[in-house]
């Protein structure tokens, strides 16, 4: 091939490649924004559960969060809580006595959920619940 040639080519796929990105930077401008956080205490429901945050307290490296769980009986009803804080996704901590674990299709359970934010920095905390492709977020703090 000829250096013309070449130079020619070489101009198309640099046009080609701002024109995409041009048409990305539409795209994320006229996205629509994120819901809006639900209010502590309002009751959600997320794909299958009923899912309401009662409140929530942060001691010794330790936030807590009490919510309120109903709609259908599964095992690990309470394993799709997640929590970001310092920019970090964070998974809850095992449960034990009363935290999180078995829901019912018919009770309204009432149980905690732990994250160690220990080395979390900031004090943003937003937790999240999803199920199916349904999701919820609480901003904590």
């Amino acid at each position: 091939m000829k250096t013309r040639t070449l130079l020619l080519l070489s101009l198309a796929c640099g046009v080609a490649i701002m024109l995409a990105g041009a048409a990305l930077l539409f795209q994320l401008a006229t996205s629509d924004e994120p819901s809006a956080a639900t209010p502590i205490g309002e009751e959600v429901l997320v794909g299958d559960m009923a899912v309401s945050v009662v409140g929530s307290e942060e001691a010794a490296g330790t936030l807590t969060v009490t919510v309120t769980l109903v709609g259908v009986d599964d095992p690990d009803g309470g394993a799709p809580f997640g929590l970001i804080a310092g920019g970090r996704r964070l998974r809850p901590e095992p449960p034990t006595g009363d935290d999180c674990a078995a829901t019912s299709a018919t009770e309204l359970r009432r149980c905690t959920v732990r994250f160690d934010v220990a080395e979390a920095d900031g004090v943003s905390r937003v937790l999240f619940y999803g199920r199916g492709e349904d999701q919820a977020r609480w901003q904590l703090a």
